[in-house]
Formats: C-alpha cells, sequence, structure tokens
C-alpha cells in the first residue's frame, strides 16, 4: 500500500517547492513559520540562549525534564515528553514510543553552535604602547571563519560570568535598540597598499580580531597608581551594570556575535538573512517537529548539541557520553534496564544528522558540481556523504537507507533535493552523522542549503525551511 502510495506522489513531484503554495492560505503557513525562526534566530545568538528558550518551552508543551523524572522513579508511559539538558549547552528531548526502546529510536540531531569570536580568559586590556588610551577586549575565534568578514560590523556581546558562588550573570548587549554597539577596526583603504596585496587568509591576522568598548577615561584618584583610567572606567561601568569585576573574567563565557535581528531578503521576502542559521535553520525545524508527535510507534528524539563547529569535542559535544547517558536512563524508566537494552536501542536507531548544506551561488559556479549542488527553493537536502576529498571523515549512508528515506519523502510529498557539498578536491565539511554512526545506527546528513555559510549573515530560503519541518514529522512517524 504504502509502495502505490510512494509511486502516485511521485507521479506529482515537483522540483521547485514554491509550486506547493500558491498565494493565500497555503504559503501563509511558510511565511508564519518563518516568521516565527527569524524570531528565534534573533533572540537566540548563542548555544545557551537556545538551549534555555527550548528547554523553557518544552517544559510548557509537556515535557518533564529527566533528572527530576529519575529522582521521582517515574515509570514512564507511551506519549510521555522527556527533556534533558546538557549543562545548559544543549539538549535531548524525547517522546516514549509505543515499542520498546531497544527496538530503536528515530532520531533528529542537530547543533546549536555557530561560528563567532570568543573572548579570552584575560581580555580587557587599554592600549598604553601606541598611546591611543583604547580599551580593547582580546579575543579567540570559534570555528571556521573568514577572519576578514568580521571587520567594522556592529557587534554583540552575549554570555555569561559565574562567579566564585556559582551565581550566573547573564550579559546580552548590542541587540537592544537602546544598546551600544562593538566592532573590530579596519584599515582605511587610503593606507592600505600592503593590506590589500595580502592573501585572504593574511589580511586579517587572528591576534588582531580585538574588539574597541571604549574611550573614556576615569577620573583620577591621587590614592590610584594605574595608568590604565579606560580600562578602569570599563570596570565601574561592568561592576555597577551587572556586579562583577575584572577577576571574574576568568570563569565568563562571552560571545562576540554580529548585532541586530535577522532580516526578510529579497523584495518578495522569500529568504531570510541572518546570524546563526548553521546550524539553527535545522535545531529549529526539528524541535518544532517533535511538538507534533504524539504517540509514536518508535521513541522520537530531538538531539540538540554544542560544540560540533569544532569536532563535537568536550562534555557538551557528540562526542562525549551525554546521549547515551540518557537513553540508558529512559530505557529503566520505560521497563527492565540492562547494559545490552541500551546498546540495542542505538544500533536499530535511524536518525537524520539535520546540519545545512552549501547553497548554490551564480557568483561562484566554479567551485559546484552542477548536478549535485544544493539549490534555493528545491527543498530539503539530504547529503549521502560528507566529508573531504576522498569522503574522508564522512558518514556515507547505504544505498538501503537513502532509498527508505526517499520513500518517507514522497510519500508525504515533501520536496527534496540531494547534493554534495562542492567539488570533490575543492575542499569538504563534516557533521555529527558519523559519530551517531559509531552506534552502529543507519544515519544520513539532511538540513537546509545556505548561502554565506560561516559568514556573519547566512541566507536561507523560507520554503527549504518550512519543507525541512515537514521533512522531519514525516521522519519521525515513518520510519
Amino acid at each position: 500500500m504504502a509502495d502505490s502510495k510512494a509511486k502516485k506522489t511521485s507521479e506529482k513531484k515537483i522540483s521547485m517547492a514554491w509550486e506547493k503554495y500558491p498565494e493565500g492560505k497555503e504559503r501563509e503557513k511558510v511565511m508564519r513559520f518563518a516568521e516565527n525562526y527569524r524570531k528565534f534566530i534573533s533572540n537566540n545568538k548563542t548555544e545557551r540562549e537556545c538551549t534555555s528558550t527550548i528547554y523553557e518551552d518544552a517544559l510548557k508543551n509537556g515535557f518533564i525534564d529527566l533528572e527530576e523524572a529519575v529522582k521521582a522513579g517515574k515509570k514512564l508511559a507511551a506519549g510521555t515528553r522527556v527533556v534533558a539538558n546538557n549543562m545548559g549547552k544543549g539538549l535531548a528531548l524525547f517522546i516514549v514510543g509505543k515499542e520498546p526502546m531497544q527496538d530503536g529510536m528515530n532520531i533528529l540531531g542537530a547543533h546549536i553552535d555557530s561560528p563567532r569570536i570568543d573572548l579570552k580568559q584575560n581580555p580587557l586590556y587599554e592600549d598604553l604602547l601606541y598611546k591611543s588610551h583604547f580599551a580593547m577586549l582580546d579575543t579567540h575565534y570559534y570555528g571556521g571563519i573568514k577572519k576578514y568578514q568580521w571587520v567594522t560590523l556592529p557587534l554583540a556581546l552575549h554570555g555569561v560570568f559565574v562567579k566564585k558562588d556559582q551565581t550566573v550573570v547573564k550579559v546580552n548587549i548590542g541587540d537592544k535598540p537602546e544598546d551600544p554597539v562593538f566592532g573590530i577596526s579596519d584599515l582605511l583603504i587610503h593606507l592600505a597598499a600592503d593590506q590589500m596585496s595580502k592573501k585572504a587568509t593574511e589580511v586579517i591576522n587572528g591576534e588582531k580580531l580585538d574588539v574597541l568598548v571604549g574611550t573614556i577615561a576615569k577620573t583620577a584618584d591621587e590614592k590610584e597608581e594605574t595608568k590604565e583610567l579606560v580600562k578602569a572606567n570599563i570596570l565601574n561601568i561592568l561592576a555597577k551594570t551587572y556586579g562583577v569585576d575584572e577577576a571574574d573574567f576568568v570563569s565568563a563565557e562571552i560571545e562576540v556575535v554580529p548585532a541586530g535581528d535577522a532580516r526578510d531578503y529579497g523584495l518578495d521576502r522569500s529568504m531570510i538573512m541572518g546570524y546563526g542559521h548553521d546550524d539553527r535553520v535545522c535545531a529549529y525545524p526539528s524541535y518544532q517537529a517533535m511538538l507534533e508527535i504524539k504517540k509514536p510507534k518508535y521513541t522520537s528524539v530531538c538531539l540538540l548539541v554544542d560544540k560540533e563547529e569544532i569536532g563535537s569535542v568536550g562534555a557538551t559535544g557528540m562526542q562525549s557520553r551525554f546521549f547515551e547517558n540518557c537513553v540508558a536512563e529512559m530505557i529503566a524508566l520505560t521497563g527492565e534496564y540492562s547494559e545490552l537494552y541500551v546498546r540495542r536501542a542505538l544500533k536499530n536507531s535511524k536518525a537524520l544528522s539535520s546540519d545545512v548544506s552549501a547553497g548554490f551561488d551564480p557568483n561562484y559556479p566554479t567551485v559546484m558540481e552542477i548536478r549535485n549542488s544544493a539549490y534555493f527553493g528545491k527543498g530539503l537536502v539530504f547529503n549521502k556523504y560528507t566529508g573531504s576529498r576522498g569522503k574522508s571523515g564522512s558518514n556515507d549512508a547505504s544505498a538501503e537507507y537513502m532509498a527508505k528515506v526517499r520513500n518517507i519523502m514522497d510519500t508525504n510529498q515533501v520536496v527534496f533535493q540531494t547534493a554534495e557539498l562542492g567539488k570533490v578536491d575543492q575542499g569538504g565539511g563534516g557533521t555529527i552523522a558519523y559519530i551517531l554512526g559509531n552506534y552502529d545506527m543507519n544515519v544520513i546528513d539532511s538540513g537546509v542549503p545556505v548561502l554565506n555559510m560561516h559568514a556573519p549573515w547566512e541566507i536561507i530560503s523560507k520554503v527549504d525551511l518550512y519543507e525541512a519541518f515537514l521533512g522531519y514529522v514525516a521522519f519521525l512517524k515513518e520510519a
């Protein structure tokens, strides 16, 4: 029956997703979903902010905290919704299925960290050497960025100070209309002869990505010996506003991100320009898909992780035991526990590693392979493999699993496309797929095409976002 339905729908298959949504109510659904997403990425520019927002929303939508369920010894029946918070930087959301968890789960995995600039542990200084007396913040970039793209932009500071008594002080400066913004200066064109002759990788040095934060000196105190009076003034402002001192930078995580909201892009408003599409454009519809699921046959999972941009390392990255530990706790709460059941649950699972794909750009066609590129407006993208050059670092999904996913998408009339990450010898990239694959489960990369990937302002198509949402719902229900 399913095969005949798939055949019928495949005959109607369309290549451009907007054809599904003529003017009126159908298109309004796309635009409404995209507008909610636009607000989400405007308000959540760090992994901490994403985690906090989604966690709070999940509780409002009937999810219970895993740690609390464990403490209470609560038995979880089919349809129970559970959320686990990983140190405030990642989440695992479960909806218990009718079948035992050891029969496998349907998993949507995405990451919520994005390329950015971080403050160093001891960042604040005043330039005395050249007598500019600028107060500056020393930085260290995070993930793969083109450093020259980050200069002359309005920037914001988002993050936390954690004081010695574990008090957490949140910082968010630069995105409210009344806020000041910050920035990294660049050399004026009139004096840039030497700079303009450099390779793009050398135009801006990593140690020169320092952020200018102030120029007013504190009124000198006769008893003070410091010459860094501008720095002292900045410390006074931080003390009055946030109750922190210079030593608190040591236990702070402050991220430098583009200031300003995501915006509709194009005269037809068909696209969104914003910071952090990689990979929140996959994380957001993955979570929203979970809200559409009631009592699935197999346990539905949405896994949102940190540190993908630097190799998925650390306690909040995909290479940690967080997810595996959550699965063990869930099995213990849904039935009889055994280590063998945990291994079976992971092995028998099916996953979409939801991460962005390189959108075809007609300004740069020579790096793309035209028959295997992801195009705006052609829907959800599946990458059978990623990696670099000879598929290095890739999870290469099996043909059988690819066929299963195709059938699900066609049966549910989801517009999708397949792609590679550019020409073979141009470079490449990876996702969390291979880490999930280490559990011996079926995994394939899927996501949304992006222009300007890893730039401060990236671009996506609204209709691709919506098709991703529909595809994720279909996968959770039918995989």
